[in-house]
């Protein structure tokens, strides 16, 4: 395709490749040949010639070459070197048996025919189950990379790779494509005014316009391919040729599990267009290098009286009798892969999917730099945590994004960084690999650690048909001071599996004095323990992901498989996730002047006479709040108020009380008390204009007039209406 991607290099700095599927000297070892059997049979129906042809050339019965096709026999030497004869090739070709070595068949286009009871889909359901939008797309695309990872002990190396086609590159491209055969195809399926079919209908036209394409290629390296069979079950029908097939074999750990995740790849398509290339982790058919096969996404159409139903398949057509005009994967040569865009550098297991027409439908990115952007800052949200890495825990991910225009660079390759992105949050969970986590903050960039609890309900059915018990898995809280410039603080980001975010939720009733944070929840397999009650937590949170995977909460799966009560165990979590960080922000070291060992910097604010006003008014509520408390006492406040609509100028007076340990709550002076945005101060009341919606005031208090030192109790702020203002 280009030379942006020429390798990835290991620790020594030289290129990684990969001997899977060969054995000494480049020979195939017997276990690495496909069974002669299958193997055959299929030479056989390329070659067009039946068992009992063969057996009569052969000078055989057919029941002896009936043996061989089924397993029960396999021919002596000799009459292998017989059968190779008769088939056109060496006696080395029969004994390898890593190849077809009679006739390359055609690589067409084939379409799935219209159902015979009339039905009639108008598009692939499964795209819509999320957003044609690149954000969507590394996300989906890339848990299914991390949950194929091969060797345990590298990360899965993931690159995506725009690239722009024009002149004579696309003039090239599109009849390796096979194009002239999709296009009554295209033509008939954009005719009608269905969704699908207008989005169609504007691709056309602007490829016709522009004579332009775009490309988004996804490589992924450590990962497992497209391996099994071509119909049976196994990872390549599962991704070409089936719907909610998730088939993930990672032990509980996967991030997906609805099998919806693939259907991106064609829903960024505005062709529904994708193409395939996977090097194999395991032999089939003999062989790991060039599985190449091409998949469209369609609404039903009527091309030249013949009604088709929707998918179609670019392949090698079969030759079974009852795969009549199906199109199956071929073993392509290198030549191929290079004209297809789909050549991959050295011979690691994993796949390259190309997207044929990219765009990113929530209009965000339209230009290359703008899509290069956004598919690296999608990398960086999704998945920080899993490129994070530490003394004894290595990163799961290397992710990078390279753009090109007619094979040339155009934006250099970009390492995806999680320190750069998200230098905190990075920080955090750096810390907890290399075992340097406190549990209170006391100074600096510290990271603290604290347990929540995750009591996993019973399931209905045990598996394995023992006893379903319940566990208690504790989870991992980490907690750090926020980066300078963070936008977003005070969150808790949560994962589990192989550490994709989740959701980010903020905690409730942080106190309102405490200092940014960023916080990450590791549950499940995230945590790094192999325990029962892992296994059982990230069940758990998995069965109580939607297809999205963007939350915990009600799920049909989660009433289907655990007892009543997994609702209440969901909300328990949070509230639990929210103590603990209540409790961690809670345990600061003043910085400065007197007081306790833990300052308690809690201010409460009571927006006076909530309730509504006269004839139902609301009243003026606070949004956001900050305080602190200097090395005299005093407190320094900054609130931000919500103002509803009046037709009068909102007066309000701020009061400042101590709540102290016992006793009622004296009042306290203002040193100074100023209007900062939207509002201004009049003889201790403040004043908010008509039309105003948002108004921002601060505050310091007076020492003098506080009952004991300001360290040693909490600040309630009442914002109380005064005489005179909006009712």
């Amino acid at each position: 395709m280009s030379n942006a991607l020429v390798g990835w290099p290991d620790g020594d700095g030289r290129r990684r490749s990969s001997a899977r599927g060969r054995g000494q000297g480049g020979h195939v070892t017997e276990h690495e040949a496909e069974d002669f059997g299958p193997w055959l049979a299929r030479q056989l129906r390329r070659a067009g010639m039946s068992q009992a042809r063969l057996a009569q050339e052969l000078g055989l019965t057919r029941a002896a070459v009936s043996a061989w096709i089924t397993g029960r026999a396999e021919p002596r030497e000799e009459t292998k070197r017989e059968i190779a004869r008769v088939l056109g090739t060496d006696t080395a070709s029969v004994y390898n048996r890593t190849t077809d070595v009679v006739v390359r068949m055609p690589i067409v286009w084939r379409h799935r025919l219209g159902h015979p009871d009339g039905g009639r889909e108008y598009g692939n359901p499964a795209i819509f189950a999320f957003d044609a939008d690149l954000s969507v797309l590394a996300r989906e695309a890339t848990q299914n990379s991390l949950d194929e990872r091969l060797d345990s002990n590298a990360p899965v190396r993931v690159h995506y790779t725009l690239e722009e086609l024009g002149g004579e590159h696309l003039d090239a491209f599109l009849p390796a494509l096979r194009w002239s055969e999709l296009c009554e195809h295209f033509e008939e399926a954009a005719s009608s005014d269905q969704k699908v079919a207008r989005g169609l209908r504007s691709a056309l036209d602007d490829l016709a316009r522009t004579r332009s394409l775009l490309l988004l290629r996804i490589d992924d390296f450590n990962a497992s391919g497209l391996t099994g069979d071509e119909y049976g079950d196994g990872r390549y029908a599962a991704v070409v040729r089936r719907q909610l097939d998730s088939h993930k074999r990672t032990a509980g750990r996967a991030g997906g599990s609805y099998g919806l995740g693939k259907a991106t790849l064609w829903a960024t398509s505005r062709f529904g267009l994708v193409l395939a290339n996977s090097t194999l982790s395991e032999p089939h058919e003999g062989r790991v290098q060039r599985r190449v096969v091409g998949r469209l996404e369609l609404p039903w159409r009527e091309v030249a009286g013949v009604a088709y139903a929707g998918p179609g398949w670019l392949g090698e057509e079969d030759t079974s009798p009852a795969r009549k005009d199906v199109a199956r994967s071929w073993w392509a040569d290198e030549q191929t892969v290079r004209d297809l865009r789909l050549e991959r550098p050295g011979n690691e297991p994993g796949t390259s999917f190309l997207i044929v027409g990219a765009h990113d439908a929530s209009g965000d990115a339209e230009s290359l730099r703008e899509m290069h952007d956004k598919l690296v800052k999608s990398l960086a949200d999704g998945f920080w945590a899993a490129m994070v890495g530490g003394r004894g825990h290595g990163p799961l991910l290397d992710a990078r994004v390279t753009t090109l225009r007619n094979g040339r660079v155009l934006i250099p390759e970009e390492r995806v960084d999680p320190h750069a992105h998200h230098p905190a949050l990075s920080r955090a969970l750096r810390a907890y690999y290399d075992g340097e986590t406190v549990s209170e903050l006391t100074a600096g960039d510290q990271v603290a650690q604290a347990a929540v609890p995750l009591r996993v309900p019973t399931r209905r059915h045990a598996e394995g048909g023992g006893r379903s018990v319940e566990h208690v898995h504790e989870a991992i809280l980490l907690l750090t001071p926020a980066a300078e410039g963070d936008e977003l603080a005070n969150r808790v980001v949560c994962m589990r599996g192989n550490r994709m975010t989740v959701m980010e939720r903020r905690p409730r009733e942080v106190p309102l004095g405490a200092s940014a944070f960023q916080a990450v929840l590791l549950a499940g397999y995230a945590t790094g323990r192999q325990t029962p009650d892992v296994a059982a937590a990230e069940a758990f949170l998995r069965a109580s992901e939607p297809p999205e995977h963007d939350r915990w909460d009600r799920t049909a799966e989660l009433r289907t498989l655990y007892q009543r009560g997994a609702l209440t165990r969901l909300a328990e979590f949070r509230t639990d996730m929210d103590q603990a960080v209540r409790a961690l922000v809670g345990r600061r070291e003043p910085r400065g002047g007197d007081g306790p060992a833990a300052l308690r910097e809690l201010l409460q604010l009571d927006a006076g006479r909530t309730a509504s006003g006269r004839g139902g008014q609301s009243f003026p509520s606070v949004s956001t709040a900050q305080a602190g408390v200097d090395a005299t006492g005093a407190w320094h406040v900054t609130v931000a108020l919500r103002v509803p609509h009046a037709p009068d100028p909102w007066v309000l007076t701020p009061v400042a009380k101590f709540d102290v340990r016992s006793g009622g709550r004296p009042s306290v002076d203002w040193a100074t008390l100023v209007g900062q945005e939207n509002c201004e101060v009049r003889g201790g009341d403040l004043v908010i204009p008509p039309g105003v919606r948002t108004a921002v005031f601060g505050g310091v208090t007076d020492p003098a007039t506080h009952p004991v030192h300001g360290g040693l109790a909490r600040l309630v702020v009442d914002v109380m209406q005064s005489r005179g203002g909006a009712m």
